[in-house]
């Protein structure tokens, strides 16, 4: 192997060395040490010697050869716990049944030890040609339902990149662009919230390059943690103390959450109308955003409810909705109070009455108080009634769990493209006419609308440890496209490096020849589609 392929592994294939370079290998590092390979998996260039690992933890220096770590990561379509062996083919399969024949017995075995039409090989593992101006690392040729495939397989090296979280939970976070701090750096900010959930933006390119050292190592490392699902713990510039992990339940303040909101006040309101209607006089739901009185809503208005006199703080809207009631926090229904009647101004004289019933709940029905007005108008705590304790548990009820989301954005674009075409902005077009599929990790990838390939995709559907680091600092994700090998030609593919599965597999792309290819099997989860059986790819 030349010293600058020593990661795409071209030559070991069979393959010709890049034109451009003709006959020749790349001159040698001449001031590399003896017994150091140099690895050109990223700007990097690390000089690793014998028995050691690169500084990215990929890529190591075996008796001379540099070697990928991480085992290639393949998805198998069937369920079955046993993986067949994975041997150099000695045979060409056998030639299929004619068409309209009806076998009595199971056909004979065909030589596909692979069972290939079942196979993905996923960016996992699949290593890198970054920066791409040589073909990806797989190049995989298979068979879907009868039709030629390829699929261009690599782990991109990305610094335009950024994890956004949907964290679940009526309460303050933090203030909207105030930023997010891991280990005391900057290392993204509170952006907009959505219902229900507060949002943070972590990464990017400019945390990752456009700070200090620091900031960009404590950016990198947040990143991976996030995406490998793991759990980080950071915090807001005034704000809240988080601890985060997809699929978990974030922690606030060192409460977990348990609850995420049905809806606004306003919409709680008109959820549960009919249900408290006759069992409560007055209902107020306490939201940081639109508090919901139900008297005066229209909900109440098209039951006939009466007034009731009530006489709220806060900026009214439109009937029955106000906003800005109290300051964002943590207590009921994400504001900063602890005692709901503080909301409450006053009530109207000769329109309030002694006895009146009012129920305060929150928005996800975590606070819940029960009053009824005394002579002098005053609300009294009381017991609650079992019935409309029962609305009450339902508003619990229809609350969804609270979870972290992780999901990963990148733009593939630059070089990583020219991985799979010489002209790159075929594969955008290709792309943009569903012609191509992108996945990340075997997870589908959506793919964002305008220019260039920007690629988004939720981890908790990736396989586990997706994420990777090189120190430039970038961050490494898998990346696969799969299309027809005749879109894939017309595109510009690199069709002279199509392999076949069963050759990628038994030889691998970046080791030498009779050197076993490190692997792991992983059953296609059941929520994702398989890569390539989704339309209109097969159409």
């Amino acid at each position: 192997m030349t010293e600058h392929t020593k990661t795409d592994g071209l030559p070991a294939m069979d393959m010709p060395l890049p034109p451009e370079l003709g006959a020749k290998a790349p001159p040698r590092n001449e001031r590399m040490a003896a017994g150091k390979v140099e690895c050109n998996a990223c700007p990097v260039l690390c000089q690793i010697a014998e028995g050691r690992a690169g500084a990215c933890d990929r890529y190591a220096n075996q008796a001379g050869v540099l070697v990928r770590v991480d085992p290639v990561l393949l998805l198998r379509r069937t369920l079955k716990e046993e993986q067949p062996a994975l041997v150099p083919f000695a045979r060409e399969p056998a030639e299929p049944a004619s068409a309209g024949s009806a076998p009595s017995s199971p056909p004979e075995w065909d030589g596909d030890l692979l069972r290939s039409g079942e196979v993905f090989v996923t960016g996992v593992g699949a290593s890198t040609t970054y920066p791409d101006y040589k073909p990806a690392p797989f190049i995989v040729g298979s068979k879907m339902d009868g039709v030629d495939m390829v699929t261009v397989v690599t782990e991109g090296i990305f610094s335009y990149c950024s994890f956004k979280v949907k964290i679940d939970t009526d309460r303050f976070l933090g203030p909207e662009q105030a930023n997010v701090r891991y280990k005391g750096e900057a290392i993204g900010h509170v952006t907009t919230a959505e219902y229900g959930s507060q949002m943070l933006s972590l990464g990017g390119v400019h945390h990752l390059t456009g700070g200090s050292k620091k900031e960009g190592r404590m950016a990198l490392e947040i990143m991976q943690r996030l995406g490998n699902k793991q759990a980080v713990e950071c915090t807001i510039d005034g704000g809240a103390n988080l601890i985060i992990q997809a699929g978990k339940a974030p922690v606030v303040g060192g409460v977990e959450e348990q609850r995420m909101r049905v809806g606004c006040g306003s919409a709680a309101v008109g959820i549960f109308a009919r249900q408290l209607y006759g069992h409560a006089d007055e209902v107020v739901v306490v939201d940081d955003h639109i508090t919901g009185v139900l008297s005066e809503h229209q909900a109440g208005r098209c039951l006939g409810m009466p007034s009731s006199g009530i006489q709220m703080r806060g900026r009214k809207s439109t009937p029955g909705r106000y906003f800005q009631v109290a300051n964002p926090g943590t207590g009921w229904g994400g504001t900063d109070i602890a005692d709901p009647l503080s909301i409450i101004e006053g009530w109207e004289p000769g329109v309030a009455r002694p006895g009146l019933r009012l129920l305060m709940t929150s928005t996800t029905g975590e606070h819940a108080q029960w009053y009824v007005l005394n002579e002098a108008l005053q609300p009294v705590e009381q017991e609650m009634p079992a019935a409309v304790r029962s609305v009450v548990a339902r508003i619990g009820e229809n609350c969804e769990p609270s979870l972290c989301s992780v999901l990963f954005l990148g733009g593939a674009g630059g070089s990583l493209r020219a991985g799979v075409t010489e002209n790159p902005v075929l594969l955008t077009r290709a792309i943009k006419r569903a012609l191509v599929n992108v996945t990340c990790g075997g997870a589908p990838a959506y793919v964002w609308p305008g220019g260039g390939i920007t690629v988004m995709a939720d981890v908790l559907r990736m396989p586990d440890n997706s994420f990777g680091t090189v120190p430039t600092p970038a961050i490494v994700a898998p990346i696969e496209f799969s299309m027809r090998l005749h879109d894939f030609a017309a595109l510009g593919g690199h069709v002279d490096y199509v392999m076949p599965l069963e050759k990628a597999l038994a030889r691998g792309a970046w080791q030498d020849d009779g050197a076993p290819l490190a692997r792991q099997w992983l059953r296609n989860p059941s929520d994702n589609a398989w890569p390539l059986g989704q339309p209109p790819m097969l159409g």
